[in-house]
């Protein structure tokens, strides 16, 4: 009876039916005993089946062979490996049962060596493996990550006549997939001769692992459309597929597959369907699915979060991570370095470091993934100090993601010295640098002036460390010499590239053109720009910029035209600010806010100390044709002064004011910053999309002066060398009385 039990899986009949044959004081036999060791092995109830061993022992069973692989099972489930090679060693006999369990004990516990040398004892003292024996060894060689050991077994397999067992070639399939070596698998499937689901499973995973994406698919079909069925185990390998391809409309069709076989009610496939919904963009179908879980772990809730995070939701990231908090989820690690990813968007220092500090509550190991992240945030959020204090105490084997991060973090700040510094210190420890290395550094350089060090490190990228520029590389050496006014240089740069320009190049060069005011060339970088993305609003937004500088208004009603009839809409600006424990959004002209009076009145306020301090607006970054007083009133109501203004208004006085912008500061906002940290005695940091600005006392550490005086329109032609264009711009600016930057 109590087998019937165990067979049907009824564990806890075959439990309570053990114990009221004990309370009889019926004796118990080895089978006895087996069967009830099997159901606690199954119901994972290790003090019920320790009571178990202690009464065999007590009847003198365990020596008995079959009671003896029982309980070594027993042992092994419970990762109690010593005790179950103690009793295997006791054991008088063993038949092949005895030692497949103790050579799967070492094979699910990741010790690999120990399972092959009982594997060789067994086979000394003549024992004929049995299929499961060579699963087991199949399954080791993947888990060691040796493929010519996997070869031998199979080999082995062979010359044991096992070529046709079901088991034996699902682990090989399975084994060759985790290894690569996807070919051998395929053979190894298509000479099955049964196949069972598993084996069609082991078959679409090992597509999927190698990204072999639409082999996996096309298996599937082949599965479906031969009267076979398909479990949760199929759905999530496919489903994992489609995420890494971002196929939402092959999702669809599998999300159909998991309603149509009921298998909503998995935790395992509707996390995977969340996952996939995040990773091809469509929150609003992961938020719906998400919130009919019926139940969830912390891997759903972590998914759901990174989506959030990854798809620029970083409030609503922050929110839900509060609503895992009051529902005592257990957070692990992924958890956490996706918050903190999400505090660095939004540069929201306070809860950045609320995290970090959950991490150390928690005690998770502070590895390279955790450490990069932090210092990441840190530098981010405009503590670049924290950052580097992050990476020198925080682990003392650093990878070279960790290093990379810490020089962007350098770079962003327009530290591009240190930036260097750190670079030379990583090559003396024996690091070797990667292509993302050398993109940190070049951009670090860009943002410092330091135009010399740039062009040195970008030669030194083939010739010492035998890296390739991409063109990624190329798009930060272009902005190096774009930004310092070396445009001809830049495009000769260009012509030279050993491959076509694609846009990052390109939009580099024509952000130089802009800065530089050579319309020429912008022109001609435009076009060159719109015959490869004619969809990309941003180029359309710089070029009517260019037409802009020149009062070429009927160009600029063209260009915006162009983008109305293509449906293309600029992005809108925003500055966000961190007040108490809240992060504040601004848009250009809110007058959304609670205290928006508050605000302009404020605004009013700083202008007329302003002016009285010899500001004038510089109304060309409005680039409208429209009158003087509503360009400066348009000025006023950019987003970054009024996140200030709220700032001034509801911190401290003398505290930090830190705002996050997602497009570029404009040159009157940043001159009007500077007056503003002067007048209201404040250190104020602006994170814009391309870099920090640390205001003090009137001056930005971007090292760009701003000549308080009305800029008129200057157009310089293509026939001026580099060195010539700067110092003509600079003397024109001058006699016209006009705003000029000058890199220091």
């Amino acid at each position: 009876m109590i087998g019937g039990y165990l067979r049907n899986e009824r564990y806890p009949e075959a439990l309570e039916l053990y114990q009221t044959m004990r309370s009889y004081s019926l004796r118990t036999d080895s089978c006895t005993c087996t069967f009830a060791l099997k159901a606690c092995t199954s119901l994972s109830d290790f003090e019920m089946g320790m009571e178990i061993v202690r009464n065999a022992v007590e009847n003198g069973l365990e020596s008995d062979r079959f009671f003896g692989s029982s309980m070594i099972n027993f042992f092994v489930k419970f990762n109690k490996i010593d005790e179950a090679r103690r009793l295997f060693d006791e054991m008088p006999q063993k038949d092949v049962v005895c030692w497949n369990s103790m050579i799967g004990g070492y094979v699910g516990a990741c010790d690999f060596d120990k399972a092959f040398d009982l594997f060789f004892k067994m086979w000394g003292c003549g024992i004929r493996p049995s299929p499961i024996t060579m699963a087991s060894l199949i399954q080791a060689c993947g888990g060691i990550g040796n493929l010519e050991l996997g070869k031998c077994i199979h080999g082995c397999v062979n010359g044991l006549g096992m070529g046709c067992d079901i088991l034996v070639n699902t682990s090989l399939v399975d084994m060759y997939g985790k290894m690569g070596d996807t070919e051998s698998a395929r053979r190894v499937f298509d000479r099955m001769v049964t196949r069972n689901l598993v084996s069609w499973n082991a078959m679409i995973s090992g597509y999927v692992q190698n990204g072999l994406y639409f082999e996996s698919f096309d298996l599937f079909f082949r599965l479906v459309s031969s009267g076979g069925g398909f479990d949760s185990v199929t759905m999530v390998s496919l489903l994992q597929g489609c995420a890494q391809i971002a196929s939402l409309y092959t999702g669809k069709v599998l999300h159909g597959c998991v309603l149509r076989r009921g298998l909503e009610s998995n935790l395992i496939v509707l996390t995977a369907i969340v996952d996939l919904y995040v990773k091809c963009g469509s929150l609003k179908l992961a938020t719906s699915v998400f919130s009919r879980m019926q139940e969830r772990n912390v891997i759903s809730w972590t998914a759901m979060l990174v989506g959030l995070a990854q798809n620029g939701h970083a409030e609503d990231a922050l929110r839900l991570f509060g609503q895992m908090q009051e529902e005592g989820v257990a957070l692990n690690s992924v958890t956490l370095v996706s918050l903190i990813h999400a505090c660095a968007h939004l540069g929201s220092l306070k809860k950045g470091r609320s995290v970090h500090a959950h991490l150390i509550r928690c005690g998770f190991v502070f590895n390279a993934v955790n450490i990069t992240s932090l210092v990441d945030m840190y530098a981010k959020c405009g503590k670049v100090e924290s950052a580097k204090r992050v990476f020198e105490n925080g682990s003392t084997s650093k990878d070279i993601v960790l290093w990379n991060s810490m020089i962007t973090g350098y770079g962003i700040h327009g530290y591009g010295r240190e930036a260097i510094g750190l670079y030379d210190r990583m090559i003396k420890e024996g690091l070797k640098p990667n292509q993302t290395t050398f993109i940190s550094l070049l951009s670090a350089c860009s943002h410092s002036g330091l135009v010399e060090e740039g062009m040195a490190l970008f030669h030194s990228m083939g010739r010492d460390h035998d890296i390739r520029p991409t063109e990624k590389h190329y798009s930060c050496f272009v902005d190096l010499l774009g930004r310092a006014g070396r445009l001809e240089e830049a495009e000769a740069l260009i012509k030279q590239m050993p491959f076509e320009p694609g846009n990052a190049v390109l939009e580099a060069l024509l952000s130089g053109c802009r800065t530089h005011k050579n319309i020429n060339m912008g022109i001609r970088t435009a076009d060159r720009l719109l015959s490869l993305d004619a969809m990309n609003p941003g180029i359309y937004i710089v070029l009517s910029n260019i037409y802009a500088e020149g009062r070429r208004w009927n160009e600029v009603d063209y260009v915006r035209g162009l983008m109305r009839k293509r449906g293309l809409r600029k992005t809108p600006g925003y500055s966000l600010i961190e007040v108490g424990n809240q992060v504040h959004a601004f848009f250009a002209g809110d007058d959304s806010h609670p205290y928006w009076a508050e605000i302009y009145s404020m605004l009013e306020s700083l202008r007329i100390q302003m002016e009285a301090s010899g500001y004038v607006p510089d109304t060309s970054c409005v680039f409208r044709d429209v009158d003087d007083q509503v360009k400066v009133k348009m000025l006023w109501g950019h987003s970054e002064r009024l996140a200030i203004a709220f700032g001034l208004i509801s911190t401290p006085a003398g505290s930090l004011i830190r705002i996050t912008k997602n497009l570029r500061v404009c040159n009157d906002c940043h001159t009007v910053t500077k007056y503003i940290s002067k007048i209201a005695k404040r250190e104020i940091i602006v994170r814009d999309a391309s870099r920090f600005h640390h205001f003090v006392n009137g001056v930005c550490s971007c090292g760009l002066i701003d000549l308080a005086v009305k800029r008129d329109s200057l157009i310089v032609g293509d026939d001026f060398n580099s060195g010539q264009t700067k110092m003509k711009s600079v003397l024109i600016d001058l006699l016209v009385g006009a705003t000029i930057k000058v890199n220091i």
